[in-house]
């Protein structure tokens, strides 16, 4: 190894354990301890189904309304945690959202580091540091959330079975991507709104690949009632309906349309305002994401779709806004596209800096209380606003940027890489910087 190599490496290093320390200290201050509320939630409730021979669905959490929200085929998923010991619940938990968001994080830094010319495993750690301070994040661990579980699976069928290539730029066989969509249906019967991924394979007509999203969703849920055929029957007939379950739509923490409708007025929130807000979302996503497809970048196609999927559902939670990495992720990757120097470049570096301080900020926690008035309404949904501004401004890769990101040909051959061309933003240049 050449000297310059080796002191770029131990900078490097020296840089990453700064970071770690810096995000760690971050987290000490910033992170709010909620004791793996949601978890706890999910093992009382599946310790009184399993254990003490009770009904899923009717179990609370003791001193709240809380109980069990997802469909069956969750409560079987989880079912192992019944026997386990709650020290283990908790490391398993922790273990599995930091796993699936190594490779979901990966899997989308590698083409920017390729590109940018960074050390790849300099890259990730980096990355995996940011994600770690990211309020979504942490909430999520805090929690012991399932979000980066159902990120995964659907991150896994899009970018691997379901794209044109690989995140490495490769083709699979055949045989591999004729089950495209198994991923998504597994997530949509585990957590239901995920669900908008398979609307998305039907905008972007890969009918095979909806047709076993939409199978794989469907034999999951009849499994489910097949083994548990009481608990199905309530969720379906009763608890899916009880909103009382998940808490006020006006609570600060819904970062979603709804939870701006219901900010208005939380009395008597207005449904045909909601949705005539989800209409148009709805209308602009279908505008976006056929171009996506048009060009093969699938990347952003389903970062577009996982950025609506937090403003149409009736709850977003903070904690689910962790589907907004990909969007931001991809807007870095967009940003080293452009050439060096650029307004472009400053531009999508800037949006991309400017969310994620906002989304490690806590920020919209200061209107908890009280959220009227104009600065009340700014302030409260400002998360909502950094989600519209996604879904609008999040540019969609030409086939010389998808080639270069891959770095490999489509019959995987090396391809030189191109100048920097201008990103189109569907047919028109990009307007950031511009």
């Amino acid at each position: 190894m050449a000297q310059g190599a080796v002191w770029r490496t131990r900078y490097q290093v020296l840089f990453v354990i700064a970071l770690a320390v810096l995000v760690t200290g971050f987290l000490s201050v910033a992170a709010v301890r909620h004791g793996f509320f949601d978890l706890r939630v999910y093992y009382g409730a599946l310790h009184h189904w399993v254990r003490a021979d009770g009904e899923i669905y009717d179990w609370l959490k003791p001193d709240s309304k809380y109980g069990f929200t997802y469909p069956p085929f969750a409560a079987l998923v989880m079912v192992p945690m019944a026997y386990l010991s709650w020290p283990a619940a908790m490391v398993i938990s922790v273990t599995l959202t930091v796993l699936a968001s190594a490779l979901v994080i990966w899997w989308l830094v590698d083409p920017v580091a390729r590109r940018a010319g960074w050390t790849r495993w300099f890259a990730l750690a980096v990355a995996f540091c940011l994600a770690a301070a990211f309020e979504p994040m942490r909430e999520t661990v805090n929690f012991g959330q399932v979000n980066m579980l159902m990120l995964f699976l659907v991150a896994a069928d899009l970018l691997w079975l379901a794209a044109p290539v690989t995140p490495w730029g490769r083709r699979l066989p055949q045989r591999y991507r004729r089950f495209a969509g198994v991923g998504i249906g597994l997530a949509t019967a585990i957590k239901l709104t995920p669900g908008i991924f398979i609307v998305y394979l039907l905008v972007t007509r890969r009918w095979l690949a909806a047709v076993v999203a939409s199978g794989t969703a469907a034999a999951a849920t009849l499994l489910a009632a097949a083994v548990a055929p009481d608990a199905s029957r309530e969720f379906w007939t009763t608890a899916l309906w009880d909103t009382d379950r998940v808490g006020s739509l006006s609570f600060i923490s819904n970062q979603s349309w709804q939870g701006v409708v219901a900010r208005l007025d939380p009395e008597h929130p207005s449904r045909l305002l909601w949705l005539v807000l989800v209409a148009a979302t709805v209308a602009v996503w279908v505008w976006r994401v056929r171009s996506t497809v048009a060009v093969g970048d699938e990347a952003t196609g389903f970062a577009l779709t996982a950025v609506v999927q937090g403003l149409v559902s009736p709850v977003t939670w903070v904690h689910h806004l962790v589907w907004l990495i990909p969007a931001l992720i991809l807007l870095v990757d967009n940003a080293y596209a452009a050439p060096a120097g650029s307004r472009r470049r400053r531009g999508l570096l800037g949006f991309a800096i400017f969310a994620y301080l906002i989304l490690i900020s806590r920020l919209v926690w200061i209107w908890q209380s009280r959220f009227d008035g104009l600065l009340g309404f700014v302030g409260s949904n400002f998360y909502v606003w950094i989600s519209l501004a996604l879904l609008l401004l999040l540019p969609v890769r030409g086939p010389s940027q998808l080639a270069e990101a891959g770095g490999v040909a489509e019959f995987g051959q090396p391809k030189r890489r191109p100048s920097p061309r201008p990103l189109q933003f569907v047919g028109r240049p990009l307007t950031i910087g511009d």
